[in-house]
């Protein structure tokens, strides 16, 4: 295992603390590599939803030119359309 130094708030030590002291978590080292589990999982999904949406961007540059119409119009359209669908 590799040693490192970390800086926290007073306010983060002191929930850390509380943490152990509770037996939430047997030490501090548990809950920073807790908290790492979480942020790699939180980036993984990050990764996946920048990746549905290239994919996104990327079929709506290929599906041709847009179109320029009015918020009203287009309200009207989702109308149509909601309507047809009953």
């Amino acid at each position: 295992m590799r040693t490192l130094t970390v800086s926290l708030t007073p306010h983060q030590a002191e929930m850390m603390q509380s943490a152990v002291e509770n037996g939430g978590y047997a030490s501090n080292s548990e809950i920073v590599r807790d908290a790492l589990r979480l942020w790699e999982q939180r980036e993984e999904v990050r990764q996946l939803e920048m990746a549905r949406l290239k994919k996104a961007y990327d079929e709506g540059m290929a599906s041709g030119e847009g179109r320029h119409i009015s918020a009203d119009q287009l309200l009207a359209e989702l109308k149509a359309e909601a309507r047809s669908r009953g």
